[in-house]
């Protein structure tokens, strides 16, 4: 279980949420307690580009393994979590919402809940009824005000930064796979085959005693076997190449255009009217 004595060590950390696999689905961002049992409800994962973006988790069933949180979901499920805006505060609606989705028995507690660590690790954030300042993420700084008791002579002037990284994620997968496939092949073969011939020859000195070996008249018949050749096919798998599956790093240069915001302090001109002298 989470207890309020882990949230400090977890956020000075920079601690990530871990899914119920053990897979990382993000870095923590704020941790929420409730306002009336001062429990931890809710962690924040910073899931979008460069952490762009927040989605809430429950805390119920959530472990804490060294200076990471491991809830009890999935990653896919933590992050098509209904989003809600991580402005330091959960509103019932916005929590009614966030049990439906996961789940949870809680939905309609009635309760509201509030941010621990919305700021620098560390730092509480905003409980209800706290009064916010001009400064969004500044704890417990009061706007100026020109009758005000924290009134003085100079005002701080920020603005935001924009901060470029990479990250890398997984992009797609390359497989080998063999398949068998059918072609036809055209060899030619020279083929021999025997035919019947008809050689006459005359009588002469030479052949007349074979041709007067036998009856004068007769009937005979004579056989002669015929051959020829025929194709024989034989079939042989040989190996012909290797392949194999390589990676290889490209880069490329992608322009990242994103809205600065930063504040500028204008002066008011005030009128003096000087008595004059009698």
């Amino acid at each position: 279980m989470i207890s309020q004595n882990n949230i400090s060590q977890i956020l000075e950390a920079g601690g990530k949420v871990l899914d119920n696999d053990g897979d990382k689905i993000g870095k923590v961002g704020q941790i929420y307690v409730d306002d009336q049992t001062n429990n931890p409800s809710w962690v924040t994962i910073n899931t979008g580009l460069f952490g762009s973006s927040e989605s809430f988790a429950p805390l119920e069933g959530a472990t804490q393994e060294g200076n990471d949180v491991r809830v009890a979901y999935d990653k896919s499920k933590v992050k098509d979590a209904p989003r809600v805006a991580p402005d330091g505060h959960l509103s019932e609606q916005e929590e009614d919402e966030l049990y439906r989705y996961y789940g949870l028995s809680s939905a309609g507690s009635g309760t509201d809940t509030g941010t621990y660590g919305g700021g620098d690790a560390g730092q509480p954030g905003y409980q209800a009824g706290d009064e916010r300042s001009d400064h969004a993420g500044e704890p417990g700084v009061v706007g100026r005000d020109t009758s005000g008791p924290t009134t003085d002579n100079a005002m701080t002037r920020s603005e935001e930064q924009l901060r470029v990284g990479t990250e890398s994620r997984e992009a797609g997968r390359a497989r080998l796979r063999k398949f068998v496939v059918t072609e036809n092949v055209t060899e030619t073969v020279p083929v021999q085959r025997e035919e019947v011939r008809i050689e006459r020859e005359p009588i002469t000195d030479a052949n007349r005693g074979d041709a007067m070996d036998g009856p004068a008249i007769s009937e005979e018949e004579h056989e002669v076997t015929l051959h020829e050749e025929r194709p024989v096919v034989e079939k042989e798998a040989v190996p012909v190449e290797r392949v194999r599956l390589d990676k290889e790093t490209v880069t490329e240069q992608q322009t990242v255009n994103e809205e600065v915001r930063k504040e500028q302090i204008d002066t008011d001109d005030v009128d003096t009217t000087r008595g004059e002298r009698r």
